[in-house]
């Protein structure tokens, strides 16, 4: 029983985040996805008014029960002089369907994710988003589980969009404790970089591991729920919730 109870405590804390998120009004727990809403957040600046290069990453609290433990995220660019843009993701029902998960089409780059409003983590514009994008698509291109998903511990979205970000380390993308699945080393290794592309990460395929970098601050993972401290932000980082601090 001595053995049992300090794991037991460990889990019920970590657990403590997505059961406050499902029971308040942050994921969209009971809601029909015909009915959620996939406007655009206006986060995105207008194809029309902006001529030059631009690269943004995003994420969304997941539909349904995902969203107390997890957020969606995806990466969206536009070329200089591009009418419209290009939007890459993975979606799991696709995958399951016998299509690729991965995702690569014209889309609103900022719309919601059936319902749950975006937030935005990263942003390139000019020259260095037009060089950004060029190393974006080799890297979707050389995502190793193209018709693979799994919700946890990976492959998902969240696992794609970090295999990605790595290899543009420019964007110092800090994917949130909640972006479950960013753990999973797409390459199949234990020992590498973190999502922001600095630093230093182990993790076993995404079920335990630890962050040390100067973007994600120390962040540790047991089973998939991550939780740590960003020093250079005074914030914590905690599961089902995020980022909390000043």
């Amino acid at each position: 029983m001595k053995w049992i109870l300090p794991p037991l405590v460990l889990i019920l804390l970590l657990l403590s985040g997505p059961v406050a998120i499902a029971v308040g009004d942050k994921a969209n727990i009971a809601g029909d996805w015909r009915l959620a809403t996939r406007e655009s957040s206006g986060q995105a600046p207008s194809p029309e008014s902006t001529r030059e290069a631009v690269v943004q990453v995003y994420g969304a609290r997941a539909f349904r029960w995902r969203g107390a433990f997890a957020v969606h995220t995806w990466i969206a660019v536009k070329p200089e002089n591009a009418p419209e843009y290009t939007t890459y993701e993975v979606v799991g029902w696709r995958a399951f369907h016998g299509g690729s998960a991965v995702q690569i089409h014209n889309d609103g780059p900022d719309r919601h994710w059936y319902g749950a409003r975006p937030e935005l983590y990263a942003e390139l514009r000019g020259d260095r988003a037009a060089s950004a994008i060029k190393n974006i698509e080799a890297a979707a291109k050389d995502y190793p589980h193209q018709d693979f998903y799994r919700t946890w511990p990976g492959p998902n979205s969240n696992t794609f969009v970090a295999f990605i970000t790595k290899r543009v380390p420019e964007l110092k993308v800090d994917l949130p404790p909640t972006a479950i699945g960013k753990d999973f080393m797409a390459e199949g290794s234990v020992i590498g970089v973190p999502p922001s592309g600095r630093g230093f990460q182990v993790s076993l395929f995404g079920l335990l591991g630890v962050i040390v970098s100067p973007d994600e601050g120390l962040e540790f993972n047991i089973l998939g729920l991550s939780f740590g401290v960003d020093p250079a932000e005074l914030a914590l980082r905690l599961p089902g919730i995020g980022k909390v601090g000043p």
